[in-house]
């Protein structure tokens, strides 16, 4: 197989990819609540002739190849949408209140290619290429179901690949970006903190324990964690989101809700954070009378690239498309400022896989801001390059297949 002709093949599924990409859009669908999603995923692997096999609550897996011995890798797709009314300015727009925001859209119709692709060379393939459409990553849960469901066995995965649209990037569309070895994605965790205070007349607080009191002490002390427990170079992030209380400007609450999110590179400085979070919460809280629970909630690790399988990743996709179009996040930083790799702040649950087995994330230029892609990733009017589409199969079907052919 060479590289030109499969970036052809992918070309002339141009067409097709586009009517994909726009039915996923404008029928955009949350969490595991997928049910046109896989409905049309499914319908489409069938016409291939593919034999789609459920995972999990609402995961999809299919096999290409198999008829040679050999090892499997596996490619990645997820297909959930965010719960924001879309605002972009496109023929094709989501009208049901949710917005394939971050592109997963994109990521399954590239699947779909990546899909067509592997059928089409499926007697090449030395081993196995095992597809992963992946619902709830925007909730962090759905990567994580799917392994629980077996996802990575019945053929055992060797190795692992996830790729990522990106808009509004200063790159020409169809630009790779291999990640550096290393973690590359941060953890991410969701929590509450709840106050339970004692509510009372707001003119007689002496009466009670005022929680919203008690929830502003504990917001500024929760930043000293960042400001004087971490060291200058620690990277982490800790906001709070949310605070929900009361209902009358006059009436002290008996409770209030904090919600908020963490962000780190580190699983230990995540341990460490979580742990002081609820030292913290907790002693304000009975400085003050008060009583205080942290929960966390869902979240996922860190997104760590193996170094084999980055360098190699990084050749197929040189190979594919030009030492002009593809590069390692290394390179681009040592161009741009000297450093010697770069990280995103965005949490990825495809982390869970990378945990697992040996694995790598790409990124994929989907609009310059400078041809009207000028909204990021999330944005109501983010809109995204769908030029992309055929080479973004490409890159799914040739690293795969290049991988398992050079590690029989």
């Amino acid at each position: 197989m060479e590289a030109k002709q499969l970036l052809e093949e992918a070309q002339k599924l141009q067409e097709t990819l586009l009517y994909e990409r726009r039915y996923l859009h404008s029928h955009a669908e949350t969490g595991f609540d997928l049910k046109e999603t896989i409905a049309f995923v499914k319908t489409q692997l069938e016409h291939m002739g593919y034999e789609p096999m459920e995972c999990g609550k609402a995961g999809i897996v299919v096999l290409a190849g198999g008829k040679k011995q050999g090892k499997t890798f596996l490619i990645r797709g997820d297909m959930d949408a965010l719960p924001i009314k879309e605002e972009a300015d496109v023929d094709f727009q989501s009208t049901n209140g949710k917005m394939h925001g971050c592109g997963h859209d994109m990521h399954t119709a590239m699947m779909l290619g990546a899909a067509q692709l592997l059928k089409e060379h499926k007697d090449e393939i030395e081993g196995t290429v095992k597809l992963m459409f992946q619902p709830a990553e925007e909730i962090f849960e759905g990567s994580h179901d799917m392994i629980e469901a077996g996802v990575l066995k019945n053929p055992n995965v060797d190795g692992a690949l996830m790729i990522h649209v990106m808009a509004g990037m200063p790159f020409e569309a169809g630009t790779v970006i291999v990640s550096s070895p290393g973690v590359s994605a941060p953890a991410a965790d969701y929590f509450e903190i709840t106050i339970q205070g004692k509510g009372c007349h707001g003119s007689m607080p002496n009466t009670g324990v005022d929680p919203l009191n008690v929830a502003a002490h504990i917001l500024i002390a929760l930043q000293e964690i960042h400001a004087r427990e971490l060291a200058m170079d620690d990277r982490a992030v800790l906001t709070i989101g949310t605070m929900n209380a009361g209902t009358a400007p006059n009436v002290i609450p008996d409770t209030v809700v904090m919600g908020g999110s963490i962000r780190t590179f580190d699983e230990e400085m995540r341990s460490f954070i979580k742990e002081r979070m609820i030292q913290i919460a907790e002693g304000i809280a009975k400085s003050f009378r008060a009583e205080a629970t942290v929960t966390f909630g869902s979240g996922c690790p860190t997104l760590v690239n193996d170094k084999q399988i980055s360098l190699c990743v990084e050749k197929y996709v040189k190979e594919l498309l030009g030492k002009s179009k593809a590069f390692s996040a290394a390179e681009l930083a040592a161009m741009s400022s000297g450093q010697k790799s770069s990280k995103t702040a965005g949490s990825e649950d495809f982390a869970y896989v990378s945990q697992e087995v040996p694995s790598v994330m790409l990124a994929l230029a989907a609009g310059q801001p400078e041809k009207g892609y000028c909204y990021p990733q999330h944005h109501p009017m983010v809109k995204f390059d769908e030029d992309v589409l055929a080479g973004g199969s490409a890159v799914y079907a040739y690293t795969a297949m290049r991988w398992l052919e050079e590690h029989k």
